[in-house]
């Protein structure tokens, strides 16, 4: 299938098949397994994802592609196409004939997603969506650098993607894997979620520490959180941590401490 990329959606398609094989082998998909993929575009790693699972849903904003996408697919009973922005459409209704919420339907989600939406979708995927049992997303390298960042590289997003997942990156991909071809080079990153259930205070605490970027928590906590300075090296020197820290040198696991100790 031949498609001008359309640079508004964020679209290069991945046309290297041992780069798909790797794709799917990440994603450890099974016959038992259905999967939502967003963005096909072409359809090379639909037709893949086809080939290893009970059911594919392959979500596509691109009107232009799901005529073509539909005759590809028309004889292949296992793949449903869906006109749609995976931003914006109601989860469950994609898996109206499959109970997310019991052992028989083992849903991934499997994507070379448009770069442009990783943030908000990684946010929507772990924090609104039923729990998938496994996500394997192609993402810029940079970014996906950043999700597995450790101290004293921390960030917003590393903390909230690790904070319901445990992430790993499987593998770089050549931006000229791609066309059309990117000006940056790509990573395979597989999420494992973990069951975790959802805490707004200690992201309300995290956003507050990263709000100004290379300031001390003991100077940027008080003004955000509306607490006294004292409070906050209080609960700094319980968490163990030096006073003068600032936020990207701090694990989740002592974001979680500094929280209890806040009281917050």
């Amino acid at each position: 299938m031949h498609v001008n990329a359309k640079k508004s959606l964020g679209q290069n398609f991945l046309v290297n098949p041992h780069i798909l094989d790797k794709i799917i082998s990440a994603a450890e998909v099974t016959k038992n397994d259905t999967i939502l993929e967003i963005g096909p575009g072409t359809g090379n790693l639909t037709k893949k994802l086809a080939e290893k699972a009970d059911r594919v849903i392959a979500v596509e904003k691109d009107h232009r592609l799901i005529k073509t996408l539909e005759e590809t697919f028309r004889t292949s009973s296992n793949v449903e196409i869906v006109e749609g922005d995976i931003l914006k459409l109601e989860i469950e209704k994609l898996f109206e004939n499959c109970k997310l919420k019991t052992e028989n339907c083992h849903f991934k989600v499997v994507a070379n997603i448009p770069y442009y939406i990783t943030s908000r979708f990684l946010r929507i995927l772990l924090e609104e969506w039923p729990k998938p049992e496994l996500v394997v997303l192609t993402v810029q390298k940079e970014v996906a650098m950043r999700i597995i960042a450790k101290p004293p590289h921390m960030n917003l997003l590393a903390l909230s993607v690790q904070f319901y997942a445990k992430p790993e990156v499987i593998g770089n991909i050549s931006k000229n894997n791609f066309r059309p071809i990117p000006k940056i080079d790509s990573a395979i990153i597989r999420l494992q979620p973990k069951s975790i259930i959802r805490d707004p205070q200690l992201f309300n605490l995290i956003r507050a520490g990263f709000s100004e970027k290379r300031k001390q928590l003991a100077g940027t906590l008080p003004k955000k959180l509306k607490v006294t300075k004292e409070k906050i090296l209080e609960a700094v020197k319980k968490t163990q941590i030096n006073e003068k820290i600032r936020a990207e040198n701090l694990s989740l696991v002592q974001w979680i401490e500094l929280k209890k100790h806040l009281d917050i």
